[in-house]
């Protein structure tokens, strides 16, 4: 009898430490699959960063970027590229996990944020599959190039405080032409040194 009751407390044990390996499995695994991307590039002190899904062209317009940040900073030039990583990052939908991984947040104005991830989520995002599912089948897309066309330097009012601010127009291209915009205006301010998108629009340029 006392022999059956020692296996018995072996198996609880057993099904004990089990248990315990399975909840510190799960703990550190990584939910729903989603990939953890890696950091490939950061500009100090202005919290840019730069990871391993995003594409060439965002790589090296990045790299751009911080060449002007690292000297003494010529904001037209700032502003330009900041833009063009805006659009970039932004309708580069392809290298999104899902309708919420909205592009592009780190270079909005911090007031604005949550608003400009709800518009996109539910407006260009809406119907992005979820990429860790295996079920995304519709081809989204990659910005392949882009130019700014012309960038004017202007006054800004936000929340009745007057800003230096920059417009700047683009068109861009994409690797796979799926009908989503090609041009467009991004309003950036100047605050405390840093340019900051306050607002998107899609226009039409003239050729």
């Amino acid at each position: 009898m006392r022999n059956r009751y020692k296996v018995i407390l072996r198996i609880i044990f057993a099904l004990i430490i089990l248990v315990i390996v399975a909840l510190i499995s799960l703990q550190f695994k990584n939910p729903n699959n989603k990939p953890n991307y890696k950091e490939i590039d950061v500009i100090k002190d202005y919290n840019y960063t730069l990871e391993n899904r995003d594409s060439k062209l965002m790589q090296d317009t990045f790299k751009s970027l911080k060449e002007i940040l690292n000297k003494e900073v010529d904001y037209k030039e700032y502003a330009k590229y900041l833009s063009e990583l805006f659009i970039i990052d932004l309708f580069t939908i392809d290298n999104k996990d899902n309708k919420y991984d909205v592009g592009s947040t780190e270079y909005v104005l911090s007031d604005v944020v949550e608003n400009y991830k709800l518009n996109v989520s539910d407006t260009l995002y809406k119907y992005v599959e979820d990429k860790n599912t295996n079920k995304r089948s519709a081809t989204l897309p990659i910005v392949k190039s882009i130019e700014e066309k012309s960038i004017e330097e202007e006054k800004y009012v936000y929340n009745n405080e007057e800003y230096d601010a920059y417009k700047v127009v683009l068109n861009w291209t994409y690797e796979i032409d799926l009908d989503y915009p090609t041009k467009g205006e991004v309003i950036l301010i100047k605050k405390d040194n840093k340019l900051y998108v306050t607002s998107f629009k899609e226009v039409v340029v003239e050729e």
